[in-house]
């Protein structure tokens, strides 16, 4: 043995990024009202100088999304994702709205997505 990782684990562990490095070590967002079944929408193009996730997210918010939907999409913890967003929300590249009551697909869909994190 030549102290060397395995290849496989070398790959993994240089793709992957710890969620607080992406948050900038906030694990709390600045909207605390954001719900799981929180719709969110771009209000525009994604500013290029957000950070790869926030243009992800600008980007998959070209329709209305849900925060748990943002999150599975996007590929980071719930947690991560309420926090990008209401960072872009407060930064006017996203708005939000609760909504009164939600349709029985999209708790379908919130529910599949929370699952699959």
């Amino acid at each position: 043995m030549n102290g060397e990782l395995p290849k496989e684990e070398t790959v993994e562990d240089a793709t992957f990024v710890r969620p607080f490095i992406i948050t900038g070590g906030r694990a709390e967002p600045l909207q605390a009202d954001l719900r799981l079944e929180t719709l969110v929408v771009a209000v525009g193009v994604p500013d290029e100088t957000l950070t790869f996730e926030r243009r992800h997210i600008v980007a998959v918010c070209e329709r209305p999304t849900t925060v748990a939907e943002v999150a599975s999409r996007v590929g980071v913890p719930l947690g991560v994702a309420k926090v990008l967003v209401s960072d872009l929300v407060v930064a006017g590249q996203l708005t939000c709205r609760q909504p009164a009551e939600l349709p029985l697909q999209t708790l379908e869909r919130i529910r599949d997505h929370v699952r699959a994190l």
